[in-house]
């Protein structure tokens, strides 16, 4: 496997995440609504954007050299929100967290992928590590979209192909659509 290949595909996949988490957190209607929890149980976009970003700051500051368990990383904290906070205040602790991860992930080399890192004490090597925080982080971008969608209904806008809209993608009729390989929104 060509290295390089490798690394632009984890990048590409993590800011392909971010894209559809943004577009879909920014057809949320309100702030409020970003706090709403679908039942009792489940997490607000709010929460589930505050746990992303601690687990993306924690994981990847220092991603070569420390443990991804920071000690200054309170992970119960990240599902308590005692009060609601802006929408701007959100897409805070979201890009910052994401600049954490996308800076420790863009600076890798070749080389850094016979590398072990640990998380919990646990030794990863860096494509293990990587993987799993991105198959953490695609889980709960899931989570937000399904969310958001539910919330901004009926005014949502597909982040992919629309129902009954398969055969026209197939020929090529979206080719500007969402996140899409080639389209203007593709980080490659």
């Amino acid at each position: 496997m060509d290295s390089h290949a490798y690394l632009r595909d984890v990048v590409r996949t993590y800011r392909n995440y971010k894209a559809l988490a943004d577009k879909a957190i920014a057809q949320v209607p309100t702030d409020a609504d970003l706090h709403k929890q679908i039942d009792p149980d489940s997490n607000s976009i709010a929460v589930i954007v505050k746990h992303v970003a601690g687990n993306l700051r924690s994981r990847f500051r220092d991603f070569l050299t420390t443990d991804g368990e920071k000690p200054d990383r309170h992970r119960d904290d990240e599902f308590e929100m005692p009060e609601q906070v802006t929408r701007e205040e959100i897409l805070r602790w979201w890009n910052e967290g994401w600049a954490i991860a996308l800076g420790s992930i863009e600076a890798l080399t070749p080389e850094d992928l016979d590398r072990r890192v640990s998380i919990r004490g646990e030794a990863f090597l860096v494509p293990e590590a990587l993987s799993r925080s991105a198959t953490h982080t695609a889980y709960h971008v899931g989570q937000i979209v399904y969310v958001a969608r539910h919330l901004a209904s009926p005014n949502w806008k597909s982040l992919s192909i629309p129902k009954g809209q398969s055969a026209e993608f197939a020929t090529g009729a979206f080719k500007t659509k969402g996140i899409a390989p080639g389209s203007p929104d593709d980080p490659r």
